[in-house]
């Protein structure tokens, strides 16, 4: 938390003056109520209960005090606030080992699920759009707010040999670049499903260095497990997911990389991602926090010396 106007806190220095001042009081009635050898007036005048009520009062007074005070500061909080416009692209991996079973029923129906929730899920006034990538990459949907068009696009969708991650960032990027707009171009992110290394097209080296230079954060998603296994020609083959290359493209592109070995953590993975792209963290004045906290402070001061004493503080 920060303050915008902390010369305001000077005003603390009274508050704590007259809290000293009431301590002192309550010594000194202590010390006078000690004077008298008559136990039964001494008992009348300083009562053992309720002696902590009829602090309650005060306290809650002070504390009204260094709220409002505080409130005059002007303090500030890191707030998330939904961005108005972005614009999303969603880059999927149609190879063939997308089609291993080691996540039921298999990887690529429970990707296409979990996409379409993602997709569902954000803003409608964000641009999203829809790159699918095996041995090559196309744009199945360009950037655009008609969210049954890219559902219905990854409905179509189906799988193929190869894995060219670094061809679906390029054609990604040119997505993005090729949204006409009057406006500023709103900020952009790539969000990339895989569960291979990249076997062909332009490196991931060069897809990352690409995005950074756009300033086009690209988060990718490593889907799936270390014992994955296809049917090929009659054999089965390992197809365990690459962590480590997606990871050094998300890291090298400034996104966020995360790890799903079942399709609930796959949702999982894909709401924080919605989270992180549709808000922005902003600094916004909270000072009403405190004042609202003051009033409620005061309410109580005035509460309990009414119903204890029969007056207000």
């Amino acid at each position: 938390m920060r303050l915008i106007s902390p010369v305001w806190l000077l005003l603390l220095i009274p508050v704590a003056l007259l809290a000293v001042a009431y301590v002192l009081m309550s010594l000194r009635r202590s010390a006078y109520a000690v004077r008298f050898t008559n136990l039964d007036l001494l008992d009348r005048v300083a009562p053992r209960s309720p002696g902590w009520r009829r602090h309650v009062p005060a306290s809650a007074l002070l504390l009204m005090f260094a709220l409002a005070v505080v409130g005059f500061a002007r303090p500030t909080a890191e707030v998330q606030v939904p961005r108005e416009r972005a614009t999303i692209m969603v880059a999927f991996d149609v190879s063939a080992s997308m089609s291993a079973t080691d996540v039921n029923p298999d990887r690529f129906s429970v990707a296409r699920q979990a996409a379409r929730q993602f997709v569902e899920g954000l803003p409608e006034r964000f641009n999203l759009g829809l790159v699918s990538f095996s041995s090559s990459a196309s744009v199945a949907v360009p950037p655009t707010t008609d969210r049954q068009a890219v559902l219905s696009a990854l409905d179509r969708l189906s799988t193929a040999s190869g894995t060219a991650i670094g061809e679906a960032v390029y054609s990604s990027l040119e997505a993005v670049a090729a949204l006409d707009s009057d406006e500023e171009a709103p900020p952009a992110h790539i969000v990339l499903l895989s569960d291979g290394s990249n076997t062909t097209g332009r490196t991931l080296n060069d897809a990352a260095a690409e995005a950074q230079s756009r300033g086009v954060p690209v988060t990718t998603i490593a889907y799936g497990t270390a014992d994955g296994t296809i049917s090929l020609s009659g054999q089965e083959v390992p197809v365990p997911v690459d962590g480590p290359a997606l990871r050094g493209l998300a890291e090298s592109a400034g996104g966020g990389f995360y790890e799903a070995a079942s399709g609930s953590e796959l949702q999982a993975v894909y709401e924080d991602i919605g989270t992180s792209v549709g808000y922005r963290t902003e600094q916004q004045e909270v000072w009403q926090w405190f004042v609202a906290a003051g009033l409620m402070s005061g309410l109580i001061a005035a509460v309990t010396s009414m119903v204890w004493f029969s007056r207000l503080p």
